[in-house]
């Protein structure tokens, strides 16, 4: 069975990288002997090419060229000035690159080795087993910019929405709205306690954290949006678990060994998240209101014949958009009624 989104996303697309031999990724360092004979980082480079493609690791020069550019300080490879990638490198950063390539070789993703991540132009930490946010999860957001922009312009006032995410994780996209939405407020909810604490430091690093209330909370549990700090919100925005029961052991080791699966399943048919957000919306949602989800591409036609079966929550299915791979990934869905 074929296998979409997060299962064949690529570990290494996205934006890229930036910093140097510094964070998490270090803390349980221990020197290992440079490798003999290699001195350069073009060097370097093509020869973990060479021994990650022999151990079957996925896309090997772009994982060789992210830990070889992040020791050098470097976003990418490529932008390393042409000087840097055929100079001597010291001793130590020769180590660094052992270290690194060798948690590459027992498949942790790139983005948990350099321990951090480029999501909308923002520079994130990331830390396991919080959830890696993918690339087309920025298609996601770039669509809820688009309606805020359609419905300030419609009303002749500036964006400044209420938004809820549910599933927050590494805060990728409340931040990334609150950061191109200078006016609006953000509720970021997730029943895991490492996501709560990762966008909590992740909004500080990025001085946001005056306009986002973070909570520990889990969208299944009844009862507990009565403590909610605010009123009825704008727009709700969730990348939740989607992925089918059945489909949880056939995903890369990359996922499987690192990355929490409750971020992931989503119960038999992936729905179990989605429609507790739904349910809730009468509860969560102005009139008017907007739900924005990233689904599995089977999704569409399940969420729609939910919904019809559901005429009391005055839910309306008004747009499916495809990801940039041409599968149809997100959903919004807009209350109107009481």
């Amino acid at each position: 069975m074929e296998l979409w989104g997060r299962m064949l996303w690529p570990l290494l697309s996205g934006p890229g990288r930036r910093g140097g031999i510094r964070g998490w990724a270090f803390s349980s360092w221990q020197p290992h002997p440079p490798l003999a004979g290699l001195s350069s980082a073009t060097e370097l480079v093509n020869h973990w090419t060479r021994v990650f493609e022999k151990k079957g690791v996925p896309e090997a020069r772009e994982s060789s060229e992210y830990i070889v550019a992040h020791v050098l300080g470097a976003k990418t490879f490529q932008s390393l000035r042409p000087a840097l990638r055929t100079q001597h490198l010291t001793s130590q950063q020769l180590q660094y690159i052992q270290e690194l390539s060798s948690r590459r070789l027992q498949r942790m993703p790139v983005q948990y080795i350099l321990g951090e991540w480029d999501f909308q132009g923002l520079s994130l930490k990331m830390v396991p087993p919080v959830f890696i946010p993918r690339p087309e999860t920025e298609e996601l957001v770039e669509w809820v910019l688009e309606e805020v922009a359609q419905r300030s312009h419609a009303v002749g006032s500036p964006g400044s929405p209420l938004i809820l995410e549910v599933g927050c994780g590494s805060g990728a996209i409340s931040l990334s709205l609150l950061s191109q939405l200078p006016q609006s407020r953000v509720i970021a909810v997730d029943k895991g306690e490492a996501a709560i604490s990762l966008t909590r430091e992740n909004a500080q690093r990025l001085w946001l954290q005056d306009r986002i209330w973070i909570i520990h909370l889990d969208v299944t549990s009844e009862g507990s949006w009565t403590h909610l700090p605010w009123g009825p919100v704008d727009l709700v925005v969730s990348n939740p678990p989607y992925v089918f029961h059945q489909d949880m052991e056939q995903l890369a080791p990359e996922i499987h060994s690192y990355e929490d699966p409750v971020a992931l399943d989503g119960g038999e048919e992936g729905m179990d998240v989605i429609t507790h957000i739904l349910a809730l919306a009468p509860r969560l949602l102005k009139d008017c209101g907007s739900i924005f989800l990233e689904v599995d591409p089977r999704h569409p036609e399940l969420v729609s014949s939910w919904l019809q079966s559901q005429p009391e929550l005055y839910l309306n299915l008004v747009a499916v958009r495809k990801d940039f791979c041409g599968r149809p990934r997100f959903l919004h869905i807009r209350r109107s009624g009481p």
